[in-house]
């Protein structure tokens, strides 16, 4: 799951860049827009199996604390996998 977030994450940024020079191209935009759509979703899921990878997949709107550095990062947990 990490490798495929990687691999979306690059594209994300790579189709930022294009777009920097080329913004009108629309079937760029429409396929950047489905790969931020595919990392959010996959950030989601990587959070509910692992814990945040990142601190935009957090949800503290119910918390009266931080607890972000509270959670174990996903190399700490036991059984954790690629």
């Amino acid at each position: 799951m990490l490798e495929r977030i990687d691999q979306v994450s690059f594209a994300v940024n790579d189709m930022h860049l294009y777009l920097d020079t080329h913004p009108c191209d629309e079937k760029a935009l429409v396929y950047c827009r489905e790969l931020v759509q595919e990392r959010k979703k996959l950030l989601k899921e990587y959070a509910e199996m692992f814990g945040p990878l990142t601190i935009d997949s957090t949800d503290q709107s119910e918390e009266t604390i931080w607890k972000w550095m509270e959670q174990p990062f996903p190399w700490e947990k036991e059984g954790a996998c690629r």
